[in-house]
């Protein structure tokens, strides 16, 4: 029988494929951005943020402590590396948002999961123009040229097949065409660069529509579907040892500290009602990949979460930048 040996969310913004001495590029962009997610559910200019706010993070928002929350988010990335290379699993199922990567708003699945054998990485259209730190954020995510991780294509049809029986109905992919114009994208790729430390596991991309309305899921029902994702994994025959990671999140592109903590402060005391009860405002653009990280919750139902850390990673004095959340579960008989 399959077995989930051990569970972990990360947080995969760009500011940690580059390092922090570089978050200074990556924030000037910030000043140009048209439609910043606020928690009550408007979208503002940077300049109507300002305006709003003032410089409430101006002491926040410099080279020290860029370099400072950096080198703690490196090594809180190291130790879920560590757990995860100790876990020794046999097949890693990537719970990530698909940002326009493998779908297009021409056919937007509220939830699919990639069954195909090799999984193929988008490649980004760099230029010579593009941003330096874009161009170090792509080599992070996988996506500066086409890689082709494995998949496990045995399990990923069983997790269909399983997840339909418990009245979860989901797409399903097989294949990339032209990774030049679509593939699968940063969620899966931070997961497998970052924290693989070059070590070959099939993967299992299952992607959550977190970015596009109208077929968003609801908190509700992304915590089921974690639950229904557990069983059918716990149903499988296999002989497989298998962990869940949760690609994304927390609040972003407007640092929502209060946001953040409330999540992780549910996922710690198994507060269902409260993970479920997030508000749709709260969940727009970036700051919707938290629904990834509560589909994972629904999942890791009986497990302790045994470990978290948080940073808020302000780049700019108004408040722009990302919550940069890591945390880990492990089944009680492994502790």
């Amino acid at each position: 029988m399959a077995k989930v040996v051990f569970n972990f969310a990360a947080s995969h913004t760009p500011m940690l494929t580059i390092e922090g001495k570089r978050w200074e590029a990556r924030a000037v962009e910030d000043f140009d951005m048209q439609r910043l997610n606020l928690s009550d559910g408007r979208f503002v200019t940077y300049d109507e943020l300002a305006r709003e706010r003032g410089a409430p993070y101006a002491a926040l928002a410099t080279h020290e402590k860029f370099v400072e929350i950096d080198a703690a988010a490196q090594r809180a990335l190291d130790h879920i590396a560590d757990r995860l290379e100790q876990a020794a699993p046999d097949v890693v199922i990537v719970v990530g948002d698909d940002q326009g990567d493998l779908f297009t708003l021409s056919n937007m699945p509220a939830m699919s999961i990639f069954y195909g054998q090799d999984i193929l990485t988008r490649q980004a259209p760099l230029t010579a123009h593009s941003p330096e730190w874009f161009q170090v954020a792509m080599k992070g995510y996988g996506m500066d040229e086409v890689h082709c991780y494995p998949g496990h294509a045995a399990l990923a049809t069983e997790l269909i097949h399983g997840l339909i029986d418990r009245d979860v109905d989901v797409g399903a992919a097989a294949k990339v065409d032209d990774p030049t114009t679509a593939g699968v994208g940063h969620a899966v790729g931070f997961i497998v660069e970052r924290l693989f430390r070059g070590r070959s596991i099939p993967v299992v991309p299952v992607l959550l529509n977190t970015y596009f309305p109208p077929n968003v899921p609801s908190p509700r029902r992304s915590y089921a579907i974690g639950r229904a994702l557990a069983a059918a994994i716990e149903a499988s025959p296999a002989d497989l040892r298998v962990v869940i990671a949760a690609s994304g999140g927390l609040s972003h592109f407007v640092v929502d500290e209060e946001l953040d903590r409330r999540v992780l402060k549910a996922i710690k005391e198994c507060d269902v009602e409260t993970l479920t009860s997030l508000q749709r405002g709260e969940l727009n653009s970036g700051s919707s990949e938290i629904l990834n990280w509560v589909l994972l919750a629904g999942a890791s139902e009986g497990m302790p979460n045994d470990w978290s850390e948080y940073y808020p990673g302000y780049r700019t004095a108004a408040g722009t930048g990302a919550g940069l959340g890591f945390a880990t579960w492990t089944p009680t008989a492994a502790a």
